[in-house]
């Protein structure tokens, strides 16, 4: 099988949904991508979706009574074998038409939002599993081209500021408002942009957890396009 991220020791690449799964992260790699190409029109899906609010949850039921045509038809096919094969992990998949994230517009100094470079945390074993199926597509980073923000001297010392507690309770404070979450790209960092039709499992930071959790952003949403992406 041909590598589609060639040189990417952070990336595995595999061909089937059981390896997916079932694959270990090791070393630096921290994300694993099922490979594939899309088949179907989902342009069409997006256009005969009905967006409510920025951010729309797309039932099972949303999608069956769609009226689609021949290549509609396939690209629901897949995005309802996608979410049955998740669902049968015992994962809760999502479908989500968006139009965009909110943004973080409290601090001038730090971004905590799905825009910046981020990872994702958990109380419990699991992992971040996302295919973008239209429009733009999340970027990865691996864990070597990015500094915590949190460790940049100035924010550092504005997180302080903002603090204005005890010292012995600032790494609490930090967790407890996720700004040690957020990372900040190095100059000469390579985002790895995640494609279209690839189901991506990425590593979260957990308590077992026994690699570094994968550094990930939401793309700039191109104007007039909606992006539809499942995740869980």
């Amino acid at each position: 099988m041909k590598n589609t991220f060639p040189d990417h020791n952070q990336i595995s690449v595999v061909s089937t949904f059981s390896e997916l799964v079932n694959s270990n992260f090791q070393r630096e790699m921290n994300a694993i991508c099922w490979s594939r190409h899309l088949v179907g029109d989902f342009k069409e899906i997006v256009a005969k979706l009905d967006l409510k609010e920025n951010i729309t949850e797309v039932s099972i039921e949303d999608l069956l009574v769609l009226q689609l045509s021949k290549k509609g038809h396939l690209a629901r096919e897949m995005i309802l074998r996608d979410m049955q094969l998740l669902t049968d992990f015992v994962a809760s998949p999502s479908l989500n038409l968006l139009k965009s994230y909110e943004q973080d517009e409290y601090l001038d100094f730090i971004a905590t939002d799905v825009y910046s470079y981020h990872v994702d945390r958990s109380p419990i074993e699991t992992d971040t599993f996302l295919c973008t199926y239209h429009g733009a597509a999340s970027d990865i980073l691996p864990n070597d081209q990015v500094e915590q923000k949190i460790l940049i001297p100035e924010i550092r010392e504005q997180l302080k500021k903002l603090h204005d507690g005890p010292e012995a309770e600032f790494e609490m404070f930090l967790e407890e408002y996720f700004f040690d979450l957020h990372y900040q790209p190095k100059p000469d960092a390579k985002p790895v942009n995640l494609g279209l039709g690839h189901l991506w499992r990425l590593a979260v930071d957990h308590p077992t957890q026994q690699v570094l959790p994968c550094v990930h952003r939401a793309p700039a949403e191109k104007d007039g396009e909606y992006r539809l992406l499942l995740i869980c």
